[in-house]
């Protein structure tokens, strides 16, 4: 394993001292000490300890700390998530690359975690962590123990073509050989305005690990693309701020610190109904695109792949709202109640309070959000077209 050393996640041997560096780690004390500050230091590690013993893998930690925790947020920040899995094959013992649109930095993974475990799956799934998020060193290590391996960001071309070919050679072994599921985003970051498009970049990607054509090494992955539906977006303000901070100033980005508060948002902000939806596997028909010229596979592939996610949305009441809001006309009514449309205009104006801004375009942000909501209805309509 040592060529996978600097991005992949622990290993069973060393979860325990992990575990231990991260204990010792001062930072990650001061994290503990916020949660039960009444609580001497000796005795919060003296308890963690405990709760660690037998605990020897990865899945042996998701298991004992990571999976009550997210069902903890399920309960709490959330009316139910529910999983659909009928299109898979029945056989529960293969081995997946669930390639899904991307909603939440930390949850869309840790809630497919739990599905798959609460629908039979033998294990949960290994996920790609952007090294910008890994501020702190008890972060990374956490990570890890949680089944993380490490995507490289802000290199140069060269070093961002050693990295893709490192990752994606990982994931083809993770797969093939470790028998661990893979999670990864359709595309680079979270698509702000829900419109959801797979990247060729990140299915070149995937498929330079493996051997043979592009066809060939793909299929060595069962990708299935995966889509997720959130009834409310708790981070839909801070991307609205986002858009407005873009547009005033082009060259705005965001700070590490962002990165922080979007996280800390998504994990405790109330999601309303969150569905997952395991579409058609991609090996049931990736074989019809053997024939056409290399250069146009990929382009087929993300076609198909993105026709598959749109059709898997579980659309709200408050996606046809939005819709109708942003063009004026009552096309879809009777999807939704005058109740419905009060409740989303609240919502909405809730929304747009929290937003802090010196020049707060009330006007704009609203539209933004109303987008956000809109376009998976949008998506989801062209599926039902011939």
């Amino acid at each position: 394993m040592t060529e996978y050393d600097e991005i992949r996640p622990y290993e069973a041997g060393e979860i325990k001292q992990a575990f231990e560096e991260m204990l010792a780690d001062r930072q990650f004390a001061m994290v503990l000490k916020s949660f039960a500050p009444w609580m001497p230091k000796m005795l919060r590690n003296g308890l963690l300890r405990i709760a660690f013993t037998g605990v020897k893998t990865p899945l042996d930690f998701q298991l004992r700390f990571m999976k009550p925790v997210v069902k903890y947020i399920i309960r709490r920040h959330t009316d139910g998530c529910t999983f659909d899995d009928r299109l898979m094959p029945a056989d529960k013992s293969l081995r997946y690359t669930f390639v899904s649109n991307h909603r939440d930095i930390v949850l869309d993974s840790a809630f497919l975690d739990v599905m798959l475990l609460s629908n039979g799956y033998p294990t949960t799934v290994e996920i790609g962590i952007g090294d910008n998020l890994l501020i702190y060193p008890w972060i990374k290590r956490l990570v890890r123990m949680n089944k993380a391996f490490i995507v490289r960001r802000s290199l140069t071309p060269k070093e961002m073509l050693r990295s893709s070919r490192l990752m994606s050679s990982y994931i083809h072994h993770a797969v093939t050989k470790k028998r661990e599921n893979i999670w990864i985003a359709q595309r680079e970051g979270r698509a702000k305005d829900s419109d959801d498009r797979t990247q060729e970049s990140v299915l070149k990607m995937l498929a330079m690990g493996g051997e043979g054509t592009p066809v060939e090494s793909l299929k060595e992955l069962n990708i299935v693309p995966l889509t997720i539906s959130y009834e409310y977006d708790p981070c839909d303000y801070l991307k609205a701020q986002e858009f407005q901070l873009k547009r005033d100033n082009p060259r705005f980005k965001k700070s590490r610190q962002d990165d922080l508060d979007n996280m800390k948002t998504g994990i405790f902000g109330y999601k309303g109904r969150v569905h997952y939806h395991c579409g058609t596997p991609v090996n049931e028909w990736i074989d019809q695109l053997a024939s056409l010229p290399r250069t146009e596979v990929f382009a087929e592939l993300c076609r198909r792949m993105d026709r598959e996610l749109h059709s898997g949305y579980r659309l709200y009441a408050n996606n046809f709202v939005a819709l109708d809001l942003l063009h004026g006309s009552h096309d879809y009514a009777d999807r939704y109640t005058h109740q419905d449309v009060e409740s989303f205009e609240n919502y909405l104006a809730g929304q747009i309070k929290k937003i802090r801004l010196p020049q707060k375009d009330e006007a704009f942000l609203r539209e933004c959000m109303l987008t956000m909501y809109a376009n998976p209805t949008i998506n989801y309509l062209n599926t039902q077209q011939p």
